[in-house]
């Protein structure tokens, strides 16, 4: 019982609870954002297309 009302009484974890919540809270927000946008073969995309440039760089006219 002294263990239960010693936890409740204490509040040195709190902060990391608070920003733990509020980092939830915005990956929630910005995972409903972009759900169901196209970003993902978007990006896929683009970074196929930075590899092959790199890989068969075009030579400056």
């Amino acid at each position: 019982m002294e263990l239960l009302k010693r936890l409740v009484k204490e509040e040195e974890g709190q902060g990391l609870v608070e920003y733990t919540l509020i980092v939830l809270l915005v990956a929630v927000v910005f995972w409903v954002a972009i759900r169901d946008t196209n970003i993902g073969a978007e990006l896929t995309n683009a970074w196929t297309q930075v590899i092959t440039t790199l890989q068969n760089p075009v030579p400056a006219p």
